[in-house]
């Protein structure tokens, strides 16, 4: 009976690790799908040079995906297959919907807080604007409620990434270079205020650019683990997507050189853990949306093995018994 409750306790062990995960282990992770964005989805917003990507769960059946170039037009909500949906653009005012201090309209990060409501990050102002989604509208940015992440104006080596975290509204950010950032706290859209500050050395991650960040708090496997705590940071330069703590330490990778020639700008990830990368396309082919999945053991595969391992146990005490 000792060893039948030995292999009872390490099957336990087994199940309990394997569903109370602190990783995801992104080296399990395979490209499963493979799609092409429309250049032109309407409303006037462009698809071209998809430069961030997110996730929203509580949209269409098992939820859906927007995305914006970086040409700073406007949003578009896509299947998890990559089909467009809808769009909204940005308009109004005298910059094309965006505020007057934003030359470029650069557009590099994107998250989705819920109940159709969208935050948008422009690179060089380091400046995210809160608007609400209408399929088919238009969001003027220069009077949307704003919140600052970095001060003054920093060119193409900004805010390249943002992600919000519903456990308890706050945010994570990613600055590109010079110096590179990584970023965490809030943001107050009604006065503005921001409590955002660094996370950790971003030396310790050894990656030439950072371009977006995720955080893991979706994935419904990480509820209540500490895997929920970490990160996802895409570095395009290294074409490199790392899992890592709070504290910088890395606890996986993916090399990205393999999937596409095109530069992989955004990562989002879904309940399911899924992942889904969005590749610009330079201004020579259409972006295009990669569907990244892992393997999943079936609750059956746990119970097989317990079923085995009890067989095991009662024959192994049979024996001992006819001695």
């Amino acid at each position: 009976m000792k060893l039948i409750s030995t292999l009872l306790a390490a099957s336990c062990a087994l199940g309990f690790n394997a569903f109370a995960a602190t990783s995801i282990n992104l080296s399990a992770y395979q490209v499963t799908g493979n799609y092409t964005l429309d250049a032109n989805p309407g409303n006037g917003v462009s698809g071209l040079e998809a430069s961030a990507i997110t996730f929203a769960r509580d949209r269409g059946t098992n939820g859906t995906l927007f995305f914006v170039g970086d040409e700073g037009t406007g949003v578009v909500e896509i299947s998890l297959t990559g089909q467009t949906l809808s769009s909204m653009s940005f308009s109004g005012g005298t910059n094309l919907g965006w505020p007057t201090t934003s030359t470029n309209r650069d557009s590099e990060g994107l998250t989705y807080l819920g109940n159709g409501v969208l935050v948008v990050a422009e690179e060089r102002l380091q400046d995210a604007f809160r608007f609400t989604y209408v399929a088919g509208g238009s969001a003027n940015l220069a009077t949307a409620p704003s919140s600052s992440i970095g001060s003054g104006s920093v060119g193409n080596n900004g805010l390249e990434g943002l992600s919000y975290d519903a456990r308890d509204g706050s945010f994570v950010s990613v600055k590109q270079a010079l110096p590179q950032a990584v970023l965490g706290g809030t943001l107050d859209f009604t006065t503005g205020a921001s409590t955002m500050g660094a996370l950790f050395d971003p030396a310790l991650l050894g990656v030439t650019s950072l371009s977006d960040v995720q955080t893991l708090s979706p994935v419904s496997a990480l509820a209540g683990t500490d895997g929920a705590d970490n990160l996802l940071i895409l570095s395009l330069d290294s074409r490199r997507l790392l899992e890592v703590t709070r504290s910088g330490q890395v606890l996986s990778s993916l090399n990205l050189a393999g999937i596409t020639s095109q530069a992989i700008e955004g990562v989002t990830v879904d309940d399911l853990g899924n992942l889904y990368l969005v590749a610009e396309d330079s201004g020579t082919a259409n972006s295009r949306l990669f569907v990244l999945t892992a393997p999943v053991p079936e609750p059956e595969t746990y119970a097989m093995l317990l079923a085995g391992l009890l067989l095991m146990g009662a024959a192994t005490q049979r024996r001992r018994s006819k001695k």
